[in-house]
């Protein structure tokens, strides 16, 4: 075999795998439902402290308009503040709620059975991008218009492509079904950003490749649209449940950076329902029910974390580079057993292969000690490497404590904003986040 021929296969290998990449764009999933209220201003604030860590757009969660009247007057808002902000949008059908005349009920699918199976969403489909794909908001990849869905992966793309370019990334529930569905897709995204044997199903960590390498197999080169997220709780009569994700954003990302994927999809932006959000608390947007475990829990620190290695994976770097240090830390408002007193719903399942323990993320310059006292128990001291190393601890009940020294002096610290109890009213397994 010639030079050019063994690097052409080498090319080949690396593309399918996801090493190389020509439009490698993070994303973050933006639940539209829970916006009915939002002015451009208000899009505007959060493109801005997104586009501050690199995220270059979001992708809208939406219903229907039959659903979600307001849906169509907030893609607009969206699509204009991201024209104005020099920020991209897509969007992203979530299929709890579109239909097409072909979808056939799956048991143990994701998805909810909403609409009369013969209810055919295509046209409805189309005309929402044809208003606002040529708009310069819109996210696009290998020249298309990006499209996605939740679930929805048995939506057939090819009457919307007749009338306009659409790179269609919808979610696989099942990465096999690449190479089984003749639905005109592009490529896809995977829903699996926590540890899980698929659907809904809770397991052990710590988070593994096996899903991800089973989309890149069976994708054989289309583009695979990675999911990350920091964390998974949910506490509504509906869906009750904890993933196994106590310091999944550091593992996850790193696992992002090993693949280098074509693109990649946070989860998410604003999902305060499922605890996995990375925004400020959007003081204008609509409460689901989830205030009862996400008022008063910010998770913006995360942030300082996704930045770095958002900037790692656009350079294709093995791992992140610090050039200042600091610290992020995050817990649970109460130790796994506590039994709360006033709650109509029991404990999330999924907590028994909870560890009660607290989260630390140092992003040193130069290796450092670290020191954590959580509530009564006795400080622990640790040494840790230059970069970004998670580490974590017992804990105790009352207020945690951080604290970083280098060369005897400590040079960053103080306690955590929220007390460890050993009470509780109502079950809360989402997470309170915090740094220095």
């Amino acid at each position: 075999m010639g030079l050019k021929a063994i690097t052409a296969a080498l090319a080949l290998v690396l593309c399918s795998r996801g090493f190389v990449s020509a439009q490698k764009a993070v994303y973050a999933h933006f639940m539209v439902g829970i916006v009915e209220n939002y002015t451009v201003d208000d899009w505007k604030a959060d493109m801005a402290d997104a586009k501050a860590i690199g995220i270059d757009g979001f992708a809208l969660n939406c219903a229907p308009p039959r659903v979600d009247s307001y849906t169509p007057k907030q893609l607009a808002n969206a699509y204009q503040a991201a024209g104005e902000s020099d920020f991209k949008v897509f969007i992203s059908f979530d299929f709890a709620y579109w239909q097409n005349g072909t979808f056939t009920f799956h048991p143990g699918s994701l998805v909810t059975d909403h609409h009369p199976w013969w209810l055919d969403d295509t046209a409805l489909i189309t005309t929402a991008l044809q208003n606002y794909s040529s708009l310069p908001g819109q996210a696009k990849y290998a020249g298309g218009a990006i499209a996605s869905t939740f679930v929805g992966e048995f939506f057939d793309w090819a009457p919307v492509k007749a009338a306009l370019s659409v790179t269609a990334l919808p979610m696989l529930e099942d990465p096999i079904q690449a190479t089984e569905l003749h639905t005109s897709f592009d490529g896809a995204l995977s829903w699996y950003a926590w540890p899980t044997d698929g659907g809904n199903s809770i397991i052990p960590g710590p988070m593994t490749t096996i899903w991800d390498d089973k989309y890149f197999e069976w994708l054989a080169g289309k583009p695979y649209l990675m999911p990350v997220s920091p964390w998974f709780s949910t506490h509504f009569n509906s869906k009750n449940w904890v993933f196994v994700c106590e310091q999944l954003i550091t593992d996850r990302w790193n696992q992002i950076l090993a693949l280098q994927p074509q693109l990649v999809e946070i989860i998410s932006w604003n999902d305060f329902g499922e605890s996995h959000y990375i925004s400020g608390p959007q003081p204008n947007h609509s409460d689901d029910g989830s205030s009862q475990w996400a008022a008063g829990m910010p998770h913006d620190a995360w942030r300082r974390i996704t930045k770095l290695y958002i900037a790692a994976y656009k350079a294709g770097a093995s791992v992140p580079t610090v050039d200042a240090d600091g610290l992020v830390y995050w817990y649970r408002p109460t130790p796994k057993d506590t039994r709360c007193t006033n709650d109509t719903l029991p404990a999330p399942n999924g907590i028994n292969l909870l560890s009660d323990v607290v989260f630390v993320t140092t992003m040193l310059t130069a290796s450092a000690t670290l020191t954590v006292t959580s509530g009564s128990l006795a400080p622990v001291s640790i040494n840790v490497g230059a970069g970004i190393v998670t580490s974590n601890f017992t804990m105790g009940v009352g207020t945690q404590s951080f604290a970083v020294s280098r060369n005897g002096a400590k040079i960053l610290g103080g306690d955590g904003g929220l007390k460890i109890a050993s009470t509780c009213t109502t079950y809360n397994f989402n997470a309170y986040v915090g740094g220095f």
